[in-house]
């Protein structure tokens, strides 16, 4: 049966060819690996008291999107919000996505790719930094118990 994805993007036809990351094909099953891997710890802290599992992409925007261009480059932009903060994404080859849209849903969001992010700006906040370190960190732990040993 095939799952049904509901992250913005998530047709995009990019693949991902890297032995360093073995099960991972695409952004699809990059997203259900780090399903497994967002928690309370790596939310912003402003929204941890309303993270649950089943809003498991509540406040991992920015890390995850750096995450994914440390692994397939692009650009990562950001969305303006209307508390004044940005949401991140990704564009990629031209595909633009965004592996944590579900938590806006059902609000549709403009991705025009107008606001570039940088990464010093957003890891000049250390818990922000400390949240991104510890995203990586888990899904190297992942990735060491899937890879084949030598």
């Amino acid at each position: 049966m095939e799952k049904n994805y509901r992250f913005y993007g998530w047709e995009s036809p990019i693949e991902i060819n890297d032995q360093n990351y073995p099960g991972i094909h695409n952004i699809r099953d990059l997203y259900d690996v780090l399903s497994d891997l967002w928690c309370e710890d790596t939310c912003a802290p402003r929204m941890r008291k309303d993270w649950t599992k089943e809003n498991m992409t509540l406040g991992q925007c920015s890390i995850t999107a750096f995450l994914v261009q440390d692994i397939l480059g692009g650009e990562v932009y950001g969305v303006d919000l209307k508390d004044g903060n940005y949401h991140c994404y990704n564009r990629v080859d031209g595909y633009v996505f965004d592996l944590t849209s579900e938590q806006f849903l059902p609000e549709k969001l403009t991705y025009d790719c107008r606001n570039p992010q940088s990464r010093e700006t957003h890891f000049s906040k250390e818990e922000k930094r400390l949240r991104y370190e510890k995203l990586k960190a888990s899904l190297e732990k992942y990735l060491e118990k899937t890879r084949p040993q030598e």
